[in-house]
């Protein structure tokens, strides 16, 4: 009975880090959207994604847009509600059939390794049959990361019809792949090594509003 304060305390913690600072993207455009600064200094041999979202739409969009100079789908994330996902890596697009979405916060995890080509999708915890992609590039350094918006160039060149209408948040990077308990687990209290959701550079374009939960 003793340790029951500080488990509270620290479960009390992680989901102080979780669930705030929330960005909601109001209405379907080509000017809302986030742009995120990863502390990158060397090509990506791994890259794991992952975010939480709320969205009521029913048609394609972009979650995450990382472009490179020359590749502008370097690593994406872009659902095909109610029950397709479509994860490209370096232009390489690859399709996971999932559960039909809820109207509900979910969590999204992408995970990458450029040696095995090696690429796994969850969401909500559950891990989707792995693919294995063609490319062995790494990404980056030079990266453009954007949030609700698909990059056709690199930094730009929008499609309105492909923009994210929603709420987002806990967005974080790291440069190597988790693992599958600690996906499980990451709405407590993990934070990114390349992009921390909790202290990350966001720069917030257009009608986009940074709320609290």
């Amino acid at each position: 009975m003793k340790t029951l304060p500080i488990l509270f305390v620290l479960l009390s913690g992680c989901y102080a880090l979780t669930g705030q600072n929330i960005l909601l993207f109001p209405k379907q455009s080509v000017t809302d959207y986030v742009i995120l600064r990863p502390t990158v200094k060397q090509a990506l041999r791994q890259l794991t994604v992952c975010l939480r979202s709320y969205t009521g739409l029913q048609r394609e969009h972009s979650l995450f847009s990382l472009a490179t100079p020359g590749k502008d789908n370097a690593f994406l994330i872009y659902p095909y509600p109610p029950n397709k996902i479509s994860i490209s890596i370096n232009q390489e697009d690859l399709y996971f059939n999932v559960d039909p979405d809820v109207l509900d916060w979910k969590q999204t995890c992408v995970a990458w390794d450029s040696k095995t080509g090696l690429l796994q999708l969850w969401i909500n915890g559950k891990r989707y049959p792995r693919r294995v992609t063609a490319s062995r590039f790494p990404i980056g350094p030079q990266m453009s990361v954007i949030l609700g918006q698909e990059q056709d160039s690199f930094g730009g060149k929008f499609e309105a019809g492909q923009s994210f209408v929603g709420e987002m948040s806990d967005v974080n990077m790291w440069d190597y792949v988790l693992s599958t308990k600690t996906i499980s687990h990451y709405h407590l209290c993990k934070s990114g090594n390349i992009f921390s959701w909790a202290n990350g550079t966001k720069e917030i374009r257009g009608g986009v509003m940074a709320l609290k939960n």
